[in-house]
Parts: structure tokens; sequence; C-alpha cells
């Protein structure tokens, strides 16, 4: 069994930063992309920032400049650090990984700005 745990959301205000963390546990023998998702109210879930086992990035065009998606192989963790942010980043964002071939979900963490 195989658990993804998102931490680091919470209430910012605009211009302020964020770092959400995502752990990956379990029986884990190989983790590829490790992406971060996110899903305004009423509307759909986007993927907001992906990074490969080689360490490859891609950005949401909404988001590019501003955030930046890293991860930590021996920890089997994925990071991403939110500068700049905006009231429409209001949402929940959700860790998303490809491990052992399969796609797996976190639960998801809160992110709201506001002032």
């Amino acid at each position: 069994q195989v658990q993804l745990v998102e931490s680091g959301g919470g209430l910012v205000q605009p211009g302020g930063s964020l770092r959400l963390s995502c752990a990956a546990s379990g029986s884990i023998f190989s983790i590829n992309a490790m992406n971060w998702y996110r899903q305004a109210p009423g509307q759909q879930r986007e993927l907001v920032a992906r990074i490969t086992s080689s360490g490859r990035v891609n950005y949401a065009d909404s988001v590019k400049g501003r955030f930046t998606i890293s991860r930590d192989n021996a920890k089997n963790t994925v990071y991403l650090q939110m500068n700049s942010l905006k009231p429409e980043d209001t949402a929940i964002y959700y860790c998303n990984a490809d491990i052992n071939g399969l796609s797996d979900w976190g639960q998801g963490t809160q992110v709201t700005v506001s002032s």
C-alpha cells in the first residue's frame, strides 16, 4: 500500500508565499513523475507543475515564474514553493505521483489567498 501525504497549506495574504510538501510512503520500488494539481471551487482539476525522475520540470502558464517544483528522491518527497501568491491561486492542491507504475493521489491541502 502506497500513501501520499501533503502538508503546508493555509491562509496567506496576496503577495505572500507558501511551501507545500508531499511525502510518499509504503512499498515503493520506483517513482517516476511527481505532480501538483489544483482544483478551485466549480472548476476542473488542473495540472500546476510536474517534475520527472530526471528532474525535468513543466509549469502551467499561470504559475510560471512564481512557483517552483522540486523533489528529494532520497525522501520520496516533492515540494512546491509558491511565491507572489494571488487570490486566483486559491484552491485545493493535490499531490500526484507515478509510483510502481500506478498513479496515486494525496488527500489534498487547502491554499487560500486572501487579505
